[in-house]
């Protein structure tokens, strides 16, 4: 039933009893390599949410409710936000809303699930909808779908060597990425950008994620996910910090959970370093791996260092000299933010970029 507090436990578990063939369509589908991913997150955390610690059933605890009805769930062994109901709209829990809560550069970063022969969609507004009713943007959400994304009369662009917005037929996450840099916003799926607008016309004050109008979202197993939620600062140019600092300090390279194997959306930064060493050949850097305090610190020092290892290996690869790069791991010993909230902990699970 729409206002049922069950999760469909049954239909979580048929599902993934056939992940392996949702992930291997995922993959299949794409034409593209994230080696040429040019998305770079902001360095400072404003908010980060992975969903650790929730109890299912329960409302999210680092959101707010707009419309509808959201509760935790898990799906697939993962802790995700469930949208239980047609447009239910969720805000980022912040300490005063009210205010204008995005810089002038940020980006925004979630996955979403796209479920098969269902028209499934998120919308993402640049405003508190609860807290900011008064903003002045007038603009339409952008709008999400599998294979689409579109800002209307703004900008659109399909997923590469897609035709159609969100028919597909077998489920998968998509990897949502938004950069904003004073007027200009980018949105990547994956690893391809597929909007690029010079001038939004509007200065993004908030953050509101909400589902579509289907009446079928959260009924009979057509299910809308979220999970892995951040907000950051945009970051100066990765030369220009590491010729003023002496190091570039990245939250933007992810692994898996006690892994590690890197995530496909770290390829942005690691591009970028690529990039950057290929044009100054006199670059040296040390690979430096950092934890937060969550575990054991033997396991922790040791997983920072494979950490560490995997970054110089996958740079390497990409045509790096071995001799210009060393690694190392910190562990948990170098906290750079506290360990008592989501955002300090992703602060200090981090990889820095020091020159020699």
């Amino acid at each position: 039933m729409k206002n049922s507090k069950i999760i469909p436990i049954l239909f979580v578990t048929m599902v993934f009893m056939i992940s392996g063939r949702y992930l291997f369509s995922q993959v299949s589908k794409s034409n593209l390599v994230w080696n040429k991913y040019d998305f770079v997150p902001g360095e400072k955390i404003i908010f980060e949410d992975n969903q650790e610690g929730e109890q299912n059933g329960e409302f999210p605890s680092r959101w707010d409710l707009v419309a509808g009805n959201v509760e935790n769930a898990v799906f697939g062994n993962q802790n995700v936000i469930y949208f239980k109901e047609a447009e239910s709209c969720i805000i980022p829990f912040l300490k005063n809303p009210v205010k204008d809560n995005l810089p002038d550069l940020f980006t925004i970063e979630f996955d979403c699930w796209f479920e098969p022969e269902e028209y499934c969609v998120y919308f993402v507004s640049f405003y508190d909808q609860k807290n900011q009713s008064e903003s002045p943007i007038e603009v339409e959400p952008l709008k999400i779908n599998a294979n689409h994304a579109d800002i209307p009369e703004r900008g659109e662009g399909f997923y590469p060597g897609e035709e159609e917005m969100g028919e597909i037929d077998k489920g998968f996450w998509r990897h949502v990425a938004i950069s904003f840099n004073v007027r200009a916003l980018k949105v990547y799926l994956d690893d391809a950008r597929i909007i690029n607008i010079p001038n939004l016309g509007f200065n993004p004050t908030g953050v509101t994620i909400c589902c579509d109008a289907m009446n079928s979202a959260g009924a009979k197993g057509n299910n809308r996910f979220i999970k892995n939620i951040r907000i950051a600062e945009g970051a100066v140019k990765l030369y220009d910090k590491l010729i003023s600092d002496g190091k570039i300090v990245t939250t933007g390279i992810r692994f898996d959970v006690n892994k590690a194997a890197i995530k496909p959306e770290s390829m942005g930064v690691i591009n970028s370093i690529a990039q950057l060493m290929k044009d100054h050949p006199e670059i040296k850097l040390s690979v430096e791996g950092h934890t937060d305090s969550d575990g054991d610190e033997a396991p922790n020092q040791t997983l920072s260092e494979k950490r560490a290892q995997a970054v110089v290996a996958e740079l390497t690869k990409m045509g790096v000299a071995a001799d210009r790069l060393d690694s190392k791991g910190w562990g948990e010993t170098k906290p750079v933010g506290t360990n008592n909230t989501a955002e300090g902990k992703a602060a200090n699970r981090r990889v820095e970029f020091v020159k020699k």
